[in-house]
């Protein structure tokens, strides 16, 4: 029998735990999207083979730091909604 406390069977604990563990591999598929185009950026600036794309460089550099804060927000809002949905 069902504890009137814990309404949820293990099958719903395990659900849940996989969607906390999808949340965090998405956020570091955001943070590994962030390293790279960073460091694109950079190498564009850093490089004098690509001194003509400089301009493309700086774009990079100024986007990545917006892909990380999405996937900082994006990772506390589906934990949010993860904790009230299931009263965790």
């Amino acid at each position: 029998m069902e504890a009137k406390d814990n309404p949820l069977v293990t099958r719903d604990w395990l659900a849940i735990e996989r969607t906390k563990l999808a949340n965090e591999r998405t956020f570091l598929a955001y943070f590994r999207t962030f390293i790279v185009i960073l460091g694109t950026g950079i190498t564009i600036l850093k490089l004098e083979l690509f001194s003509e794309l400089k301009s493309f460089g700086i774009v990079l550099i100024l986007v990545a730091p917006i892909l990380l804060i999405i996937g900082i927000i994006r990772l506390f809002r589906v934990k949010r909604t993860i904790k009230k949905h299931y009263k965790i």
